[in-house]
């Protein structure tokens, strides 16, 4: 890849050749020694330059890599971590990634599949030998070289006998190849989470997917920390030594010495794999998936990381960068790119149907961000209240968390304000009131089973609540997934119904429930019908099935509810080719005439009385983001489009008329949506963030750790920005606005169910 305009001519006096890629850290390029050996020198972004904590990694990184440089790593050639940009220089490896190689040729075997193991091992022995961990063992850390394989990026190792970095706002690491003490206790990592993240690699390796994948960050974490691993595909021979890599305590894993000795001992063709979905201590695996490590080049199947930039991961740049090995031909996952979601799901245990059988176009999943709780809001999307900006009587900023029914599963909330009173739903809550003013609870309703990602509080009418609930895995009785309505003052439960809980198949959103007026549309459990309730009383409207081989979900656009439809053969087949659109009439149920748009298309909101829908681009299964608008006109049924000048990957939303894509590593990009045009784009320090919420005079993007960056509407112009308010990760790419505004109060949801909040004229200092 040829250097760009406004790329430096040399760096730290290496004259560059080329620009090898970029990620969320920094930029690699190819230089060359004067005696013409190639290096890959990494670059750190100049809005980073400036970031003690940055600066800090930064120089971990650099001397770990120092003190590691063996045969099994790349050694550092020169390095400047206190220059004014700082940077490193690597010995360039030549070679795939991981990643690309099973993306391109499909899992290992054989001896092919045992040499990489024992090579990997070689380089933990080597890297543990002169006392680091390297904490990021992950199949874009992993250069295919032709001497075997490398391990590179030490952007988050630390020295073993030294305290971790104190990193608030970020949980360090890509979750489907993290340890369980990884995700419980961070400051406790010791060198055999490096075991524990090679089993997860070599499972990986020889199957195309992690022993622990899931629908989520979330779940995937959850199953790392509690469940068995899949291993039904894995070899037999590799099955028994990768189980002992797996065991949930660190000192049941063998070190790198003893691993090493281990798969030495192996056969050299590895024997036969397993059958499918059991391993040999006859344990069974209910969900299959199929999982890909999004990239801007190359969609690779692998756990659901956004492995850009983790976008779920919180990792900065931990892709390839260390290596250079980035861009076309050596493209690690490193720079943007979207969230990949499984496809094709089996799904077993009681309560994984709620967990929606999402087609591809949830992969890049901003649908959802565009959606208030409850509707779309109106053509300016600003409430009333934030319209007011008046501060809340007696405000003064405050941060709680709210318990859920699933303590040590880590999600977030979603809120909605009105008047004095917040109600907030999701992670392991049906909802909870709270006071504006201070983050006193009221009362607070609990969901027993395992959130669902994205699923948060449906909405809220003058005097009811309504969220989302899911059973515990011990009530089979229970229905699944339902919708309950709670008293707004006293949190009693008025009612509850089943959802089917799987509209992420047709609309890419998580939203199977939608609040209009004072009543509210579910799909049923058995998802064949829509039903209107009064949303107090639950008394029945109205009930419309859908349309003869469909399946439908709610989308609100205004004052109107519409039914967005797609074929059972097209979500069979996980591909929803040209999606239809109905009105629906609030009053009878009644179905109007079919408007098919090409799909897959993600409806944002309204513009101008047209539902503005994003049209997702598709690398054969993958979605790589968008690069088109829709506009329909549902009264006379007609539909303009319109190309975006580029393929944006991201999470979008809309406000003001205006489309916005927030990109994994805090690039926002403005769309018109008529012409498609890009107004303006404006690079910012909020990596992973959801967004728009609209204020009075400026837009709010925040991500998982509660970082929030204020823009003005206008030109993108930064008005303020703040620090992680939670540890965490940054947030996945399906995220919903974490934001709400109540005048000139601000409150924000973060992970692990924390709320905080504050005056927008006095944010929270950064730096």
């Amino acid at each position: 890849m040829s250097l760009r305009g406004g790329d430096p001519a040399e760096i730290g006096g290496y004259p560059l050749e080329a620009r090898l890629g970029s990620g969320g850290m920094g930029t690699v390029f190819l230089a060359r020694t004067s005696s013409g050996r190639p290096v890959a020198i990494k670059l750190i972004h100049q809005q980073f330059a400036g970031d003690e904590e940055f600066r800090i990694r930064f120089r971990q990184e650099v001397e770990a890599a120092r003190r590691v440089s063996g045969a099994f790593t790349a050694a550092v050639v020169d390095a400047a971590p206190d220059a004014e940009q700082p940077w490193m220089a690597t010995t360039y490896i030549e070679g795939d990634t991981l990643a690309q190689r099973i993306a391109a040729k499909g899992p290992l075997d054989g001896a092919e599949l045992r040499k990489l193991a024992i090579g990997l091992a070689e380089a933990l022995r080597d890297i543990h030998r002169v006392g680091v961990v390297h904490r990021d063992l992950k199949p874009s850390n992993v250069v295919l070289s032709p001497e075997g394989p490398r391990v590179i990026d030490f952007g988050i190792s630390r020295a073993a006998d030294q305290q971790t970095l104190t990193m608030t706002g970020r949980v360090i690491g890509t979750p489907p190849f993290m340890s369980p003490e990884q995700l419980q206790a961070p400051r406790g990592v010791g060198p055999r989470s490096d075991v524990f993240s090679l089993g997860t690699l070599l499972v990986y390796s020889a199957t195309g997917h992690g022993p622990f994948d899931a629908d989520s960050p979330y779940m995937t974490a959850y199953q790392v920390v509690h469940e068995e691993p899949s291993l039904g595909a894995v070899p037999a021979a590799l099955r028994t030594v990768v189980e002992s890599c797996l065991d949930k305590e660190p000192e049941g894993r063998p070190s790198a010495d003893e691993l090493l000795v281990l798969l030495r001992d192996l056969p050299a063709d590895l024997g036969e794999a397993g059958s499918c979905g059991a391993d040999v201590s006859g344990r069974t695996r209910d969900m299959i998936t199929q999982h890909h490590l999004a990239t801007h080049a190359t969609p690779a199947p692998a756990a659901p990381t956004t492995a850009p930039e983790d976008p779920v991961s919180g990792n900065e740049g931990n892709g390839n960068e260390g290596n250079g090995n980035e861009g076309t031909g050596n493209t690690a996952a490193a720079a943007g790119g979207g969230t990949a979601v499984p496809l094709g799901r089996r799904l077993g245990r009681r309560w994984r149907p709620v967990l929606a059988a999402a087609v591809a176009v949830a992969a890049i999943g901003g649908g959802v961000a565009a959606m208030k709780t409850g509707g779309f809001g109106d053509d300016k999307g600003e409430s009333a209240a934030a319209a007011s900006a008046v501060l809340p009587a007696g405000f003064e900023p405050w941060r709680t968390t709210v318990p859920g029914g699933q303590e040590d599963i880590p999600d977030e909330l979603r809120c909605v304000a009105r008047g004095d009173a917040l109600f907030c739903g999701g992670g392991g809550v049906v909802a909870t009131r709270m006071r504006v003013q201070d983050g006193s609870r009221v009362w607070t309703a609990k969901s027993p089973g395992v959130p669902v990602q994205g699923m948060h509080l449906v909405g809220a009418t003058d005097d009811t609540v309504l969220g989302y609930r899911f059973a515990a895995e011990d009530a089979p009785q229970d229905p699944p997934a339902e919708v309950v309505a709670l008293d707004a003052n006293s949190g009693r439960e008025l009612w509850s119904v089943p959802s089917g809980a799987q509209s992420t198949a047709v609309t890419g959103r998580s939203q199977d429930a939608v609040v209009i007026g004072s009543a509210v549309v579910t799909v049923d459990g058995s998802y064949s019908r829509f039903e209107a309730r009064d949303a107090h009383s639950g008394e029945i409207g109205w009930t419309t099935p859908f349309p003869t081989g469909m399946r439908c979900a709610p989308v609100p656009a205004g004052p109107q509810l519409l039914a967005m439809c797609a074929r059972d053969a097209e979500l069979d087949d996980s591909e929803v080719r040209r999606p239809t659109l109905h009105t629906l009439d609030r009053a009878t149920g009644t179905l109007g005439r079919p408007t098919a748009v090409d799909g897959p298309a993600v409806p944002m909101g309204v513009a101008d009385g047209r539902l503005v829908l994003l049209q997702v681009r598709m690398e054969g299964t993958a979605a790589a983001g968008y690069d088109g608008v829709a506009r329909v006109d549902v009264s006379s049924r007609k539909v303009t489009y319109a190309p975006l000048a580029k393929t944006y990957a991201g999470t979008p939303g809309m406000a003001g008329g205006t489309v916005y894509v927030s990109g994994q590593t805090g690039l926002v990009a403005a769309l018109d949506p008529v012409t498609g045009r890009t107004k303006w784009s404006r690079q910012t320090s909020v990596e992973g963030a959801s967004g728009p919420t609209a204020g009075a005079d400026a837009l709010y993007f925040s991500s998982g750790t509660g970082r929030v960056v204020a823009l003005s509407p206008s030109g993108g112009k930064p008005l303020w920005s703040t620090d992680p308010q939670a540890d965490g990760l940054t947030g996945e790419q399906s995220a919903s606005p974490r934001v709400t505004v109540a005048g000139r109060a601000v409150i924000v949801t973060a992970t692990e169910n924390t709320v905080f909040a504050f005056d927008v004229r006095k944010p929270p200092k950064s730096g």
